[in-house]
């Protein structure tokens, strides 16, 4: 019978550029605090990982060692003898172990996150972390077994599919064994629904339907070999859905429409990296669904296979990508092949996903433009070939024109505008939609990035863009959520970003190594006022927030309060307890008024809920809200 064993304790690590052994403990990274500090100086090089284990299995058994997420280039090696490499920094691989097998074994694996000329990423705005940063495990089989997919999955793939009403399941297990396998369905209790036979379609009369948000009802397949004994046994989840996009009625989960309110999500965490926990990945997507959000960009690679089960779980849409982004790699092809199939096969059976994106900003740079065209062709083929049930995409450059060749090969296609961030004006995000609608009427297009930074420790009474204020990120997003709305053939759409992650060639704000764009601090420990804001939009939660309670000293006689809320009650404004204002049913409420004290206490209720704020009148501004000259970030800083 098939056992897991998860070895993520008892290592011993040789840090790159290091001769000292020390033990760790896995999921590990080696650049987790000099990969956030600014500088682009952080860690890259190759890193020695070794663990000793006993050779305690039966001569009927094989040993696999399964590594779900070393980056980005990793060998592996047994009692001195080579097995594998594996090239990708965020795909899982397995390799078989049994033909290496001493009584007392020493594996080693060497994880080099160097710059390579032939694996992606080769450049990006975010922090290349190295380590072996996500679950090690021993899987344990019987001899005869279920083997394990070409390109790291478990083996077990269910096919779903709906043809003139009617709703059909076929499962696919390839086994050396010759007993037959026993495939069976069971709902979320656990119970036997009906018996599956391996690779061919079985009718299923009225299955729950994952139905998103609202009900994302969980199927599971069970694959059992042999008779009388059980040999092995592998399941998975699955979840019965179908979804279209419309040029009129945007996107239909089940037959109806579904309005998608999406942020996107890098996988890092504030002195951690990579190396997360599911206590890590459960608190973001529990962040996510507070804020109200029903869709998910994963940016920009392959992320944890649980956080992947969360999302299923949960009933979050996920765009799913790989990492091919801003840098052409001449040598690379190959390598975003393969991490594509990776990514496909690995999460394949996955209900949440509904897009693969198959390239990032890939013109950002002008080199190889044919070569660059024919791979994005190739892989648009290859997602369509091995699996026809989802929608493919690609993410353009903001100066990446309407008219090239390569927005035109995907069945939807993202752009990453940052107009009234990078560049001047707000209102361009309105002419620049209502330009492309006008030109592709029917294409479906994305807004795959849009987003500004916000400090919590910087403020002003008058935002202004670059001033990277929590007050201009609110200014931007009030702005870009009323675009949508002008503009409703905008379908779908992703927040950059839902938390501030490590990019250590920034300089900005005075917390280099950061992008913060983010809606929520990188130790997940603030909400951003704009996380209120798009809360008070998309949740159905009851809430009142005050924005701006960090902008504690103002020098300003008549100051602005502004307020995101959800309720359907009378809100009161008190300051200093003085009734001052009264309002209903706005998600933003503003006004000005005087700041009469020295000390001034505003409580704002509708008598269930309530949010407080204190201000103090100053004489003079406080520079430390300030952002100092210089302190900044922009993309043409990045392509040179």
């Amino acid at each position: 019978m098939r056992k897991v064993i998860n070895i993520n304790h008892g290592w011993k690590v040789i840090l790159p550029n290091q001769n000292k052994e020390i033990s760790i403990s896995l999921p590990h990274t080696f650049n987790n605090v000099d990969g956030q500090d600014g500088g682009n100086d952080y860690l890259r090089g190759k890193c020695n990982y070794y663990y000793r284990f006993k050779n305690t299995f039966s001569q009927n058994e094989d040993v696999y060692l399964e590594v779900k997420g070393a980056n980005s280039v990793a060998s592996v090696y047994l009692n001195n003898n080579f097995l594998i490499v594996h090239k990708g920094g965020y795909s899982s691989f397995i390799v078989k172990l049994s033909q290496y097998l001493q009584d007392d074994n020493l594996l080693k694996i060497m994880v080099d996150n160097s710059n390579f000329s032939d694996v992606y990423p080769s450049r990006a705005d975010f922090t290349f972390y190295g380590g072996l940063y996500r679950d090690v495990n021993l899987i344990i089989v019987n001899k005869e077994h279920f083997e394990f997919d070409d390109y790291g999955g478990n083996g077990l793939r269910v096919n779903i599919k709906k043809e003139n009403g009617e709703w059909f399941i076929s499962p696919i297990v390839k086994t050396n064994s010759q007993n037959k396998a026993e495939i069976v369905l069971k709902d979320d209790k656990d119970k036997e629904v009906c018996k599956l036979v391996n690779n061919k379609f079985v009718k299923i009369n009225n299955p729950h339907l994952w139905n998103g948000i609202s009900d994302p009802y969980l199927y599971k397949v069970v694959a059992s070999l042999g008779d009388d004994d059980l040999l092995d046994q592998i399941e998975t989840f699955c979840g019965f859905r179908e979804f279209s996009f419309s040029p009129k009625s945007g996107f239909i989960l089940n037959g109806k429409k579904y309005p998608l309110r999406g942020v996107a999500r890098h996988q890092d965490y504030l002195n951690k990296g990579n190396a997360l926990t599911k206590v890590d990945h459960e608190k973001d997507i529990s962040l996510i669904l507070e804020m109200g959000a029903n869709c998910l960009r994963l940016a920009h690679y392959q992320q944890d296979d649980y956080f992947y089960y969360l999302c299923d779980k949960n009933g979050l849409l996920v765009y799913s990508e790989i990492p091919l982004i801003s840098q052409y790699l001449p040598n690379g092809d190959d390598n975003a092949i393969s991490q594509l199939k990776e990514l496909i096969h690995q999460t394949y059976n996955h209900p949440s996903i509904f897009v693969y994106g198959i390239a990032n900003e890939i013109t950002m740079f002008k080199n190889n433009k044919q070569e660059k065209l024919q791979l994005l062709k190739v892989l648009n083929n290859i997602c369509h070939r091995e699996d026809n049930t989802r929608l493919t995409s690609l993410a353009c450059f903001a100066m990446c024109s309407p008219f090239n060749k390569t927005s035109k090969i995907t069945d939807i296609v993202g752009w990453n505008l940052y107009l009234g961030w990078y560049v001047p004006f707000l209102f361009l995000n309105d002419i620049w939609l209502s330009l492309f609608h006008f030109l592709f009427p029917k294409r479906i297009l994305a807004f795959s990035e849009y987003g500004a930074e916000g400090m919590i420790t910087l403020h002003s009474a008058h935002p202004k863009r670059m001033d990277n204020s929590e007050e201009y990120q609110c200014k931007y997003h009030e702005y870009m959520l009323r675009c949508f709305q002008r503009h409703p053939y905008l379908y779908l759409s992703f927040v950059w970003i839902m938390f501030d992650f490590g990019s250590d060639g920034r300089e900005q704000g005075g917390d280099n190594g950061k992008n913060h764009k983010g809606l929520v601090t990188f130790d997940r420990k603030t909400k951003k006022d704009a996380f209120y804001l798009y809360k008070a939009f998309w949740s159905s939660e009851d809430f009142i927030h005050i924005c701006s309670k960090r902008y504690k000293n103002r020098h300003e006689k008549k100051t602005e309060i502004k307020i995101y809320s959800h309720t359907d009650k009378i809100i009161s404004v008190f300051q200093n307890n003085i009734l001052i204002k009264q309002f209903k049913n706005k998600k933003i409420f503003k006004f000005r008024c005087l700041l009469k004290d020295r000390e001034n206490i505003f409580v704002v209720t509708d008598g269930q809920h309530s949010d407080t704020i204190i201000i103090n009148k100053v004489d003079s501004i406080d520079n430390s809200y300030i952002l100092k000259d210089g302190n900044n970030y922009s993309w043409e800083k990045d392509l040179k």
